[in-house]
């Protein structure tokens, strides 16, 4: 008998339901269950086929015994060691690379010092650093938030210099991002399950997190548009490795900008997403586990770290679709 595992927190809706289909699809010698974990040896036999992790992030006990269980050759969706590489940072620069339209991003030193660190700690570090040449490479609006981390945690919207300062003061040893705020038409996330399927939702984070998926979900304003945001959101979960992860694009001037795509535990809890855009979550994950669980196959196995690094070449975003923000920002820099 092949076991399917759920391995999650504080859900209430999406677990359960995502065992209940798999199991209702009566497939022959493949059942599902909630994991149960104690104590784990290093040479813990191998119990679960496929195990659907939603936890681990949050729980380094948890991300310990996933990294074993796929040493046993448990299929782990996310890949652990995969996701334990990312930050947001890494995967801005390498969606970069890939050709998808990104705002201006920097990483910015920790405002204080890491604990356990002095000054002497950072004797690498420029000081005091030339601020107005980043702000110059962002622009104003901008968002600063961790370089690693979710659910809108220590995530500011900062219009100016003064307002950066304010907010920047009171990160601690956070190690930020700060990036270009892209002033939206349209807002979609997008589960992407298996590195294939793509849901695309509209979604609106200015308002409250219960209230952020647009009800109806209105499909984007152009074919071509909706060809570009799935293109995107595959290229960057097959190059990320993400079997389950939702990604989000704000598109300006009919340029779909991904903002956040590190998420390999997105929300699929009913009430905040919808019953139209659980049941599609529900289906398309519990599809891709009994798949994984009877053929084995894992397309996570195959990726390698060179071509994680090097990404694939692709044609950059052309000039005449770009915002007035980036134009303005080009006509500067050549004055200069």
């Amino acid at each position: 008998m092949k076991k399917i595992g759920i391995l999650f927190g504080m859900e209430n809706t999406f677990p359960p339901a995502l065992v209940e289909k798999i199991n209702a699809m009566k497939i022959a010698d493949v059942t599902a269950e909630f994991v149960q974990v104690g104590g784990v040896r290093m040479d813990e036999p191998q119990k679960y086929a496929v195990i659907i992790d939603r936890i681990s992030q949050d729980i380094p006990f948890y991300r310990a015994y996933l990294k074993n269980a796929a040493l046993q050759g448990t299929i782990v969706v996310n890949n652990p060691f995969w996701w334990s590489a990312d930050d947001k940072f890494f995967n801005y620069a390498l969606a970069d690379k890939l050709g998808v339209a990104i705002p201006p991003t920097v990483i910015l030193p920790h405002n204080k010092h890491p604990e356990g660190t002095t000054d002497q700690s950072m004797r690498n570090l420029i000081f005091p650093l030339n601020w107005q040449e980043l702000f110059d490479y962002v622009g104003f609006p901008a968002f600063l938030k961790p370089y690693s981390g979710g659910g809108w945690k220590h995530v500011y919207h900062v219009h100016s210099p003064e307002e950066f300062f304010q907010h920047y003061n009171q990160t601690g040893d956070l190690c930020m991002t700060l990036q270009h705020g892209v002033v939206f038409e349209e807002y979609y996330r997008c589960y992407v399950v298996g590195q294939e399927k793509v849901h695309i939702m509209q979604y609106d984070p200015r308002l409250p997190h219960h209230e952020r998926y647009v009800k109806g979900n209105p499909p984007p304003s152009s074919a071509a548009l909706k060809e570009r945001i799935e293109k995107d959101a595959v290229a960057l979960c097959r190059v990320l490795g993400y079997d389950l992860n939702t990604v989000e694009f704000a598109v300006e001037g009919g340029v779909p900008y991904a903002i956040d795509f590190l998420n390999p535990a997105p929300d699929a809890e009913i009430t905040s997403v919808g019953q139209e855009n659980f049941d599609w979550i529900v289906n398309a994950v519990a599809e891709m586990a009994v798949k994984m669980a009877v053929s084995g196959e894992d397309p996570a196995r195959e990726l390698r770290w060179a071509g994680f690094l090097a990404g694939t070449p692709a044609a950059k975003q052309s000039r005449k679709s770009e915002p007035a923000w980036v134009a303005e920002r080009k006509r500067g820099k050549a004055a200069k």
